[in-house]
């Protein structure tokens, strides 16, 4: 049976900031700057969480199915390492927000941005061993930044958003390549969330253990896939992209080590292959368990709607460290079906805050965090951000908290 992701589509956050302008504000060191290949960052405001990221995602995918394909959904998976509960999962509120049959399983994974990747995976294997070769499943990488992580390099590339997939057995966005995936994982403390406030880390330590992870991964690809050459199998590469300069710097490093490539050898590999999946990620920031299909997102629409069938080797990494590389072909018509959900038009439509209104957002957003008993947001508060993005948009903001239970409203 053939799995993979019918549709896609990202939602990329209403507000955003300059990441220049960012790192001016803050004193940053402007010779770091080039490094990131970072432009801009989404930024979600404290009435919004990993749950109304991924619905927001979600919903256009859904609204676009017939009544009979809807019930056909029988999954629902959130890979998320911005958890609000210890028990209930995100997907729970998901669920129910989108208004889905309850004839369906329903569960959160975790392993930090390789958390969207462990749901897609195991949404293709449950689908594959079902009885029913209509199922679908509703799989979405969704995230929410913690605090601000002020006067660090980590700020500039902390993003907004989620990316949702509807995977069953016509697969028109990719197809999985059944057995085509190689591992590497390890214990390691890169990066962190040892609180709901705190995002933490060894950003040289992070590069390593990326790196190793990619290098690793893929030998045990080429040790499944026989004859798999890093080169000619893949017509595309896209890698996790916790900011661009990241995965530059990985394709230099994975194509000396195993092809001796020379510079020039090098950037014409990268700007071929790889680098139209950096365009949606260097404006929108770090989503996480969602950057590696933004990134997908981006390098189908910047192939373009006329685009034929071409194989992608994918690269997922996840601190503390999980990783896996694996491939699959997005099948001609791909571009035209995603283009016609207009990410790139949302990305350029989102409002740009100054300084002190983004200053205002990151202060409200321990507002939204885990562990937060009783809270109500009023979106008075949010001023001209809230007006010009989400009033009469209907997109799912958060009400209140009561009681640690959530709920939600369409804006």
């Amino acid at each position: 049976m053939e799995v993979g992701i019918e549709a896609v589509n990202a939602y990329v956050g209403r507000a955003s900031l300059d990441v220049r302008t960012l790192f001016e504000a803050r004193g940053l060191d402007m010779r770091r700057f080039g490094n990131l290949m970072m432009r801009q960052k989404s930024v979600n405001l404290p009435c919004e969480d990993a749950v109304t990221n991924a619905v927001n995602a979600a919903k256009p995918l859904v609204d676009a199915l017939t009544q009979a394909e809807r019930d056909r959904i029988e999954l629902v998976i959130v890979g998320t390492e911005s958890g609000l509960d210890y028990g209930k999962p995100l997907s729970t509120y998901v669920h129910d927000a989108l208004g889905l049959s309850r004839r369906c399983r329903s569960f959160e994974t975790k392993h930090a941005c390789y958390g969207g990747t462990a749901a897609l995976r195991s949404a293709a294997a449950l689908l594959e061993v079902g009885a029913d070769p209509d199922a679908k499943a509703l799989v979405v990488a969704a995230d929410a930044a913690s605090a601000a992580a002020r006067d660090t390099y980590w700020e500039p590339s902390q993003g907004a958003g989620a990316v949702a997939m509807i995977v069953g057995g016509r697969p028109r966005v990719l197809a999985l390549d059944p057995g085509a995936s190689g591992f590497h994982s390890y214990e390691v403390m890169d990066t962190l969330r040892p609180r709901p406030d705190l995002e933490a880390g060894d950003s040289d330590l992070s590069l390593l253990s990326y790196l190793a992870c990619l290098e690793q991964s893929y030998r045990h690809y080429a040790e499944r896939v026989v004859g798999a050459d890093i080169v000619t199998t893949f017509d595309r590469l896209v890698l996790h992209t916790p900011f661009a300069g990241m995965v530059r710097s990985a394709h230099r490093t994975l194509l000396r080590k195993l092809k001796g490539y020379d510079t020039a050898a090098v950037e014409a590999d990268f700007e071929r292959r790889t680098a139209a999946s950096l365009d949606y990620c260097s404006r929108v920031g770090n989503v996480y368990s969602a950057a590696l299909y933004l990134a997908l997102c981006s390098l189908i629409d910047g192939d373009g709607p006329q685009a034929g069938p071409r194989r992608v080797g994918m690269f997922s990494y996840g601190s503390g460290c999980a990783s896996e590389f694996y491939s699959g072909v997005v099948p001609e018509g791909a571009g035209a079906r995603l283009a016609a959900l207009g990410i790139d038009a949302a990305i350029a439509d989102r409002y740009p805050l100054s300084m002190p209104e983004y200053e205002t957002l990151a202060d409200g957003g321990a507002l939204r965090m885990a562990g937060v008993r009783d809270q109500r947001f009023d979106p008075a508060g949010y001023g001209t951000v809230y007006e010009k993005g989400f009033a009469g948009r209907g997109l799912l903001v958060l009400d209140e908290i009561s009681a640690f239970h959530r709920r939600y409203r369409w804006s």
